[in-house]
């Protein structure tokens, strides 16, 4: 069954929907939408010094993502505005990773494959990955998840609960970087931030609790990951965006159905 490259790509987008769908979640309440574009900019980076040095992909990748994450977290409050340091961060290292990429001389490189992904091209060992990492950053989450959203709600209330708020972003930081790495071949680094953020976005209307929300994101997550490959398929467009796209859709019609109860509930009262 595993022959079939499509089928290689439906559950290669499912794992990754996976994985993005409770740290999407935090993502959103937190606002760290910036955050997590900065850390997915710098595997580009990590791909290329990967390819330099002839280790893997996913390694390289993770490495500099977590670097970028950890960096930003170290900066943060220390004088400069967040989202400045963000918009300073995130597209160095884009420029300094395509920089990079430009020097590896003798090594064919796909560009266009990690900007935008290729998920057609996901073999067996990527699934084996992508599933991999996707059930370690469901366990992280997982096992963190009353003093994450404890220290997201309040971070006086958590100090009080006997949590450190900063052990709790240094968790998000490395489950982010995680997910950055097994995305990169489904969606490519410019897409990662999209398939964080827009599920979640999309699950907010529809849910009532937070375990509800994250919920609701992986099915959506996973419905634009199969919808979006469909769609690839019969209209001959790139799948990373076509997911991306139909996650964009999903988006749209839960803010319609929420601007309509909303103003059902107002001709009620």
């Amino acid at each position: 069954m595993l022959d079939d490259f499509m089928t290689r790509a439906t559950l290669a987008g499912i794992g990754v929907a996976f994985a993005a769908a409770p740290l999407g979640g935090f993502v959103v309440w937190r606002r760290m939408a910036y955050f997590g574009d900065a850390t997915a900019h710098a595997a580009i980076l990590g791909v290329a010094l990967s390819l330099a040095l002839q280790i893997s992909i996913f390694a390289g990748a993770m490495a500099l993502a977590l670097t970028m994450a950890l960096t930003v977290s170290v900066l943060s409050g220390r004088g400069y505005a967040m989202d400045t340091l963000l918009g300073v961060l995130a597209h160095s290292a884009l420029a300094f990773g395509l920089v990079a990429v430009s020097f590896l001389s003798g090594i064919r490189i796909d560009l266009m494959a990690y900007l935008f992904g290729d998920i057609l091209a996901v073999s067996r060992l990527d699934l084996a990955v992508i599933w991999g990492g996707a059930a370690v950053v469901v366990a992280l989450i997982g096992w963190r998840w009353s003093a994450l959203l404890t220290a997201t709600l309040n971070e006086e209330l958590a100090y009080a609960s006997g949590i450190d708020p900063k052990r709790e972003q240094l968790v998000l930081t490395l489950a982010l970087a995680i997910t950055v790495a097994v995305a990169i071949k489904v969606v490519g680094v410019l897409l990662i931030a999209a398939m964080l953020i827009i599920p979640a976005a999309a699950a907010r209307p529809l849910a009532r609790t937070p375990e509800g929300m994250v919920l609701i994101a992986a099915v959506i997550g996973a419905a634009s990951a199969v919808i979006g490959l469909r769609a690839a398929y019969i209209f001959d467009t790139p799948a990373g965006p076509s997911i991306v796209c139909t996650a964009a859709l999903c988006f749209a019609a839960t803010s319609l159905f929420r601007v309509v109860r909303a103003t059902s509930a107002g001709h009620s009262d």
